[in-house]
């Protein structure tokens, strides 16, 4: 798929790797400018790079915890303070608390509350972050797009990630209409982009789907670049799921 983001530039969080680094890839090979930031400055500074060596000077790196606001709103206030404006906010940081923190305890009560805690913060709250950092700037040049990154985990739930499941489903929904409706009047879209399993990571190649197989990065970044792009101006307050199938199955179990 080729879109043109000639002249845009986009914010996002969880670009050393994984769908993050398809994107910022496919973002500045289309024309555009990014600010990448990740909370390991090492990998990101090899995946900001990579980007560059595709445009020289199109990306730029920042080391961000999307759990801080203080963080969020730097690397937003540099974007738009380097390229003069910021088009597109995409939060792809997260993560399943248990797998993320390597929490094997099979007893949900007696899993440490802080374990739920980082999973709200990071897959929630930095959304919200990242909506409120950057809103002012697309209200005033009176255009944006405000793209979330949901799960199929908050339609069919995980009983080993309660915090996970919770953080992608409703709040997440509320949080993209929400925002949808504040936003229309200013031109400001947002979309929520669900994906199920991702070839990210081998695992994944375990979880079912009605399709029978997982979905590569780039076929969830191309969903993802559309949404974001002028092709998909008409778009919002809606969640995408991205899932093969899983959610209308009637076996999920793995």
């Amino acid at each position: 798929m080729v879109f043109d983001f000639s002249g845009k530039v986009a914010v996002i969080s969880g670009a050393a790797s994984g769908m993050g680094l398809v994107f910022s890839k496919r973002f500045v090979e289309s024309g555009g400018r990014i600010v990448m930031s990740d909370i390991n400055k090492e990998t990101l500074d090899k995946a900001v790079d990579e980007v560059n060596s595709i445009r020289e000077g199109a990306a730029y790196g920042m080391v961000c915890d999307v759990r801080k606001y203080d963080e969020v709103k730097a690397i937003v206030d540099f974007a738009a303070k380097k390229f003069g404006r910021v088009d597109i906010t995409i939060p792809f940081a997260g993560g399943a608390e248990t797998r993320m923190l390597g929490v094997t305890e099979p007893d949900f009560e007696k899993i440490p509350i802080e374990v739920f805690d980082w999973s709200i913060d990071v897959n929630l709250r930095s959304q919200l972050y990242f909506d409120h950092a950057v809103f002012g700037i697309m209200k005033e040049q009176r255009s944006g797009v405000l793209i979330h990154i949901g799960s199929v985990t908050g339609a069919e739930g995980g009983p080993n990630v309660p915090g996970y499941s919770a953080s992608k489903s409703g709040a997440m929904n509320g949080l993209t209409v929400s925002m949808a409706q504040l936003g229309a009047k200013h031109n400001i879209r947002c979309v929520c982009v669900s994906p199920g399993p991702v070839m990210t990571r081998a695992s994944m190649a375990n979880m079912k789907t009605l399709l029978g197989r997982a979905a590569s990065p780039e076929e969830v970044v191309n969903a993802i670049l559309y949404y974001a792009s002028e092709d998909g101006s008409f778009y919002t307050g809606i969640n995408v799921l991205i899932d093969g199938g899983r959610h209308i199955m009637w076996d999920r179990s793995i």
